[in-house]
Parts: structure tokens; C-alpha cells; sequence
């Protein structure tokens, strides 16, 4: 990683040549800084991938990035090529980058220290509830037991539910909430590395793909969140047109711990909610934000009190 204390700008910032060596680093860059941003100074400390103000947060971070250098790496090179791309493409590039991780150490290393997965008894109930009201189409979230972890059979109900909505120009607006006491604990770990190989768990994110899906549908999407809302639960929604969240919902992208990426369209959406350094931030850290920060952020558009 490339580390930077910028606490005290002194005199005229970098050149040209200097702020294309610090954007062409292949590994993660990294800010210290205080205070307000001089104005001839704004373009230099865009160009890292996270600029901190306290200390200790960057300790945080940099601890993560050498833990994690692998998936770290690749995040920040996958974020700065991302931001240049439509949403489409920006979303098969992450599915790229995510099966090039599932067949590295990191992940392999995360999945040898995970026992075998818990047996769950069948369940019967459809794992996406579909409702419709005149015009409008309710997709409820519906294995609770689970906080709605985003599986393969989650995935795949949302897939379809949003394609009739895509199909049908009588559907005017989709909203989708998820059962239980959380929208969505991200994606569901006895479910990680199950597929038989990288290549084809990127054939089948590039066919099943809900956030493609929201991301056409636009402003016709609004998704109520409560509760736990990681990994998935924060990525999927942000590519809607509205996200109103209640009190006490979190936000979290864990993804790096597992040697891996955000899957689900986050280093997609996110970006161009929050921007492509608190999206860094969010997914090298690790660290959860709170309802009135992701309000703040523009990661939620609304708080509802209940």
C-alpha cells in the first residue's frame, strides 16, 4: 500500500506527471488529512482511494489491506476502472474481479476455517414473497430464520419477480422489503464457493443478475430496509431510484474478510451514490455506518420512524 500524511499542505500541490503515478498504482493509496481540502489541492487527494482525518481509522484500514492484500488490491484497481464505465459494464467487470478472487488464497483460506454448513430444515414458503396492488408490485424478502441471507433461491425469486416487471408496462413502481427482523445479512456463506468452478459462478452472475435488473428498472424501484442491511442488503438497493430506511437499520460491506469483493453490484452502485473513496472506505475497513450517516451519505434517500 502507498500511505500519505497530508495534514499540513504546504506550498503548490503536485504535477500532472506525479498525479498520473499516484492514479496508475497498482495497490491500494492511502490519505491523512485534516480539516478543509485547499481548493488547488482538491484533484491530488481525489486521486487516492481513501482519505482519512483520524489516525487510528487508517491504522484500521492498513491493518485490513495487509491482512486482505489480494482482495484489497484488487478492489481499489477495480473501483478506479469502474467509475469510468456504465453501470452495465461496471457490473460485469466486479463479477470478473469476484471469481478471480474465489480461486485465490484468501478465499481459499477463509473457506478451510469455516466448518461444515448447518443442516436447515426444507422450507415450503416461496423464498420471495410477490404481491401486486393496482400498479404496483410487492417483492417481500422471506427467510427470516436466515435475516434474509441473499442465497441462490433469494437470487433467483428476485430475478424473476423483476423481469416480469420489466416486461410488463402495467407495473409502474416496485417495492421490495424483506421479513424479519433484518432486510438482508448479505449473501448466504453456506452457499460461498459451492459452484464448481470461478468461470462458471460468473456465467451464472451474469445471467441471474438482480442488480442489472434495478439498476434498468431506475425509478420505478424503492426498497424499504430495516435492520441488518450487509453485503447485498446495501448494494442491491442502492441502484434504485429511492432507498427509505428505519430507524436503527445498518449498513456494512464485509466482503473483504473473505478474501473477496462486494458481489451483488456494489462497487457499481455505491460509487455513484457515495462516491468511489467511501465506497473504498466502506469495503477496506469493513466498519458499519449507522442510518443517519448513510442518510447523510446519500446512501439512503429517507428515514422512516416506523
Amino acid at each position: 500500500m502507498f500511505c500519505v500524511d497530508l495534514r499540513a499542505l504546504v506550498g503548490p500541490p503536485p504535477d500532472e506527471e506525479v498525479l498520473s503515478l499516484l492514479a496508475a498504482l497498482p495497490c491500494p493509496t492511502l490519505a491523512l488529512h485534516h480539516g478543509e481540502r485547499p481548493p488547488q489541492w482538491q484533484r491530488w487527494l481525489d486521486r487516492f482511494d481513501v482519505v482519512l482525518d483520524d489516525e487510528a481509522a487508517l491504522g484500521r484500514v492498513m491493518d485490513r489491506v495487509r491482512r486482505w492484500p489480494l482482495a484489497s488490491q484488487a478492489l481499489v484497481q477495480l473501483l478506479r476502472q469502474s467509475e469510468g464505465l456504465p453501470v452495465t459494464q461496471a457490473i460485469l467487470a466486479e463479477s470478473w474481479v469476484y471469481s478471480t478472487l474465489q480461486a485465490g488464497p484468501e478465499f481459499s483460506s477463509w473457506r478451510a476455517g469455516r466448518g461444515a454448513p448447518p443442516g436447515l430444515a426444507p422450507n415450503s414458503e416461496p423464498a420471495v414473497r410477490s404481491e401486486r396492488f393496482g400498479s404496483t408490485l410487492v417483492l417481500e424478502l422471506n427467510r427470516p430464520q436466515k435475516h434474509n441471507a441473499f442465497s441462490t433461491e433469494i437470487r433467483d425469486g428476485l430475478v424473476e419477480a423483476l423481469r416480469i416487471a420489466s416486461a410488463d408496462p402495467g407495473v409502474e413502481a416496485v417495492r421490495v422489503c424483506g421479513r424479519g427482523p433484518s432486510f438482508c445479512s448479505g449473501g448466504d456463506l453456506d452457499e460461498f464457493g459451492t459452484l464448481p468452478d470461478p468461470a462458471t459462478a460468473h456465467a451464472v452472475r451474469s445471467t441471474r443478475n438482480a442488480a442489472a435488473l434495478i439498476h434498468a428498472l431506475g425509478a420505478r424501484v424503492r426498497f424499504d430496509v430495516h435492520g441488518a442491511c450487509i453485503g447485498a442488503g446495501v448494494e442491491l438497493p442502492a441502484f434504485s431510484g429511492r432507498v427509505i430506511a428505519r430507524e436503527g437499520a445498518f449498513f456494512e460491506l464485509p466482503e473483504l474478510s473473505l478474501g473477496l469483493v462486494p458481489g451483488a453490484g456494489g462497487t457499481a452502485s455505491l460509487p455513484r451514490r457515495v462516491g468511489r473513496q467511501r465506497t473504498a472506505w466502506l469495503a477496506l475497513s469493513g466498519e458499519r455506518i449507522d442510518v443517519s450517516t448513510a442518510l447523510a451519505w446519500g446512501l439512503v434517500d429517507e428515514i422512516a420512524s416506523t
